[in-house]
């Protein structure tokens, strides 16, 4: 502070109010220099930055954080750090391994014929796979006020008055919480829950074609459950309907541990399945608790304050700026893995084998819709993870002539990290087949969806957007699935050549003449007029905008005019599911390592127009000859005749092209030092638990990285003080000379 007292004696002591003003801006800036550096603009508390706390960010608010409903990725990556289903993936092992999760072993797996004997695997007609479940003892649920309890035995928060709620605006406002133990009931009403149509599961018609009894019990209780809220004047979210009163037939309770599945026939992927959220449990308390209009009203519900048995819990929903996560005080033992590092993986993964999960004690997601911002914060150490944005990737990624990628030796210098591998997934560019322009299976509109697949020069995108991360699909199933064939024999011969040893896009002049044979030539209609298609996106931030402008390039070479309609991406949902879109992009990853869970994208059954908008075929692609070979295909185990049947179905997609087919994303992700035990693995979706944060080296870095620079505000100080003291002087010597001149004419007038 010895600068700033010398400062402050060179003043004049007449110095003006404004001059001391600015001193005490100064003796801010002195003040903020003497304080923790990592304090000047860190975004967080300073306990936040010194515990085990990981900062992230999501781009799209959470819509769905309901289980039974939600299907998105976004919603995913906090869902999954809370709900619990049976089964996960091993987190290091290659290929990838379900494991048990709430489970004491594996599911154990019986065959029945058709008159119920039981039977081998290689049983020629296997009627039923029955699956046992048992569960680990102990396993509680996080605390919260839906299974607290009076001294009789009533549960206390199910019926709030007035008055209660009104001191109630979101979970941790009740005074009291309290848990239980995790049963099979749990599991066996997610799956009821499941099968109310009013939930709107978007698995629902998936899983009724497997599991006996579903269809039925489906029809029956929510046939019953609207008849109910006919005679309640409620709706959905403010009636309770008591789903443990009706039993699915093929779904048993054994006891307080034990429940089985039956499923008709043999379907092998049916583990996978239950490795998602859908099947996790749901405390039948949780679901009368928030069926009150009171906390509906304010939108507290299982759709936005879900209640698990998961490592986390969460305790703050602002989608519009914040989703905060907190270690579950009630967590089961639950390790890391001890073995099962794959081939070429850094050893040091296994440094924490056997240690209790989580690591982390708290998660906050900040919303950040723009990539430089993002990146800024990461560069700070405010973020510990990021992806690579187009804007940032020079900055980040070296590439080599041969493609290969390394960091530059900025990234280097600052410690950071970096993994890299082809996504199990697929960005697509879909064409809703139930439209009456773009839709269709007569030749001239199949012509017209081929003539665009052509001009949509995805390969440009991938140079221009992604910088090179990725790779062109040539039909649904991406690399590493079996199903996928690189080379010639994968190859789309609809859109590609393949001329000396690669793939070469047909030229613009083909894209033309089948846009002529469709019936628009030179893009016009027969009328003369441009031919005007229609795009729904949720692209609406800044970023977007040069893509956006390309995708309207691609159709301007066939002289169609492009109209975009960008919306947020939950009112996109909503259109894309209502099939109210002409065109869309969309992605899928891969939920479980098989080519059943792509192709089952395009599968008649599951179109949207087909299952009320709960569908995952969101380009209602109805063909009844693939259907029929989906149908054959998908129960199979891999094997040469499984894959003759994946190629004839590739075929057809190709043919009839109900997307552009687009590409297989390479994931690009860079994650500073302090992050430990980041390993890529897409298929599990509850991976925080197995990170770990080395705080100090954390906080050292930020300190480092953020250290204020305050010399061009004294400069500025000293010229603006410097500046207005002889302006001050000169004002003072005219005010002087005024006062002597209204002394002297005063003077006059007394004579």
């Amino acid at each position: 502070m010895n600068l700033l007292l010398l400062f402050k004696k060179s003043l004049p002591n007449q110095s003006s109010g404004f001059c001391r003003h600015l001193l005490g801006i100064l003796a801010i800036t002195f003040y903020a220099t003497g304080c923790s550096a990592a304090t000047w603009n860190n975004p967080y508390s300073a306990d936040q930055a010194n515990s085990q706390t990981l900062f992230s960010s999501f781009s799209e608010s959470p819509k769905h954080l309901d289980p039974v409903v939600s299907y998105s990725s976004n919603e995913w990556a906090i869902l999954s750090q809370v709900y619990e289903p049976p089964l996960q993936y091993h987190y290091l092992k290659r290929p990838y391994t379900l494991e048990p999760l709430t489970l004491a072993k594996m599911p154990e797996t019986t065959y029945f014929d058709a008159k119920g004997k039981e039977a081998t695997e290689a049983h020629p007609a296997i009627a039923f796979t029955e699956y046992l479940f048992t569960l680990k003892p102990g396993i509680q649920f996080q605390p919260h006020p839906a299974f607290v309890k009076d001294n009789l035995g009533q549960f206390k928060y199910h019926h709030l008055d007035s008055d209660a709620l009104s001191k109630i605006d979101m979970v941790r406002d009740f005074k009291q919480k309290s848990s239980r133990e995790l049963i099979a009931a749990d599991y066996v009403y997610a799956l009821k829950r499941m099968a109310l149509r009013q939930n709107h599961s978007p698995i629902l018609d998936s899983m009724a074609q497997y599991i006996e009894g579903l269809t039925d019990f489906s029809e029956r209780v929510s046939k019953a459950y609207q008849m109910e809220l006919s005679v309640n004047d409620k709706s959905t979210q403010t009636h309770f309907f008591d789903l443990n009163k009706v039993e699915i037939s093929g779904v048993q309770i054994i006891d307080k541990y034990h429940y089985k599945i039956r499923i008709k026939g043999v379907y092998p992927q049916f583990l996978y399945w239950l490795s998602m959220n859908f099947f996790a449990p749901i405390p039948w308390e949780a679901d009368a608790f928030y069926k009150q209009p009171g906390l509906v009203e304010k939108n507290l519900t299982l759709d936005t304050s879900p209640v698990g048995t998961g490592p986390y819990q969460l305790v703050e929903n602002n989608p519009n700026k914040r989703m905060r996560l907190l270690a579950n005080p009630n967590y089961h033992q639950d390790s890391y893995p001890v073995d099962g590092l794959a081939k070429g993986a850094d050893p040091s993964l296994l440094n924490d084998a056997g240690k209790q999960l989580p690591f982390i004690k708290e998660v906050i997601y900040s919303l950040e819709k723009e990539s430089v911002p993002l990146w800024n914060k990461f560069l700070q150490g405010y973020y510990d993870a990021s992806g690579v944005s187009s804007d940032s990737f020079d900055q980040a990624v070296s590439v080599s002539n041969s493609g290969s990628m390394s960091l530059t030796p900025e990234m280097q210098e600052k410690g950071i990290q970096f993994l890299n591998m082809i996504q199990p997934s697929i960005m697509y560019f879909g064409f809703n087949m139930a439209d009456p322009v773009v839709g269709g299976y007569s030749e001239k509109q199949r012509k017209l969806r081929q003539a665009l697949s052509i001009a949509i020069n995805f390969e440009e995108y991938i140079s221009i957007f992604l910088n090179g991360r990725g790779v062109i699909a040539q039909g649904p199933i991406p690399p590493g699935i079996f199903g996928y064939q690189e080379g010639q024999a994968g190859s789309n011969i609809v859109l590609f050549d393949w001329v000396d040893n690669r793939l070469h896009r047909k030229p613009i002049e083909i894209a033309k003449q089948l846009l002529t044979e469709a019936g628009y030539p030179n893009g016009r209609m027969p009328d003369g007029t441009p031919l005007t298609l229609h795009y729904d996106t949720a692209a609406t931030g800044p970023d977007s905008q040069a893509m956006l402008s390309w995708y309207r390039k691609q159709f301007a070479k066939l002289g169609i005019e492009l109209v975009i309609r960008a919306t947020d991406y939950n009112r996109f949902q909503d259109k894309v599911r209502g099939a109210k879109v002409q065109m869309f992009s969309w992605g899928w990853n891969a939920d479980y390592p098989d080519p059943e869970n792509f192709l089952f994208l395009l599968y008649g059954g599951n179109a949207t127009i087909n299952t009320n908008g709960s569908g995952i075929n969101s380009a209602n692609y109805d063909n009844p000859e693939f259907n029929k070979l989906f149908l054959k295909m998908k129960t199979m185990s891999n094997s040469p005749e499984r894959l003759a049947i994946i190629q004839k179905m590739t075929l057809l997609l190709q043919q009839d092209a109900p997307w552009v087919w687009g590409y297989h994303p390479k994931s690009l992700s860079l994650y500073h030092s302090w992050l430990h035990n980041v390993w890529p693995n897409p298929l599990a979706n509850n991976t925080v638990k197995y990170r770990r944060i080395e705080v100090q080296e954390r906080v050292l870095k930020q300190s480092a990285w953020n250290q204020p620079v305050i010399w061009p505000i004294i400069i500025v100080l000293f010229v603006v003080i410097g500046s207005i003291y002889p302006l001050r002087l000169a004002y003072r010597r005219r005010q002087k000379a005024s006062i002597k001149t209204v002394a002297k004419n005063t003077k006059s007038e007394d004579i």
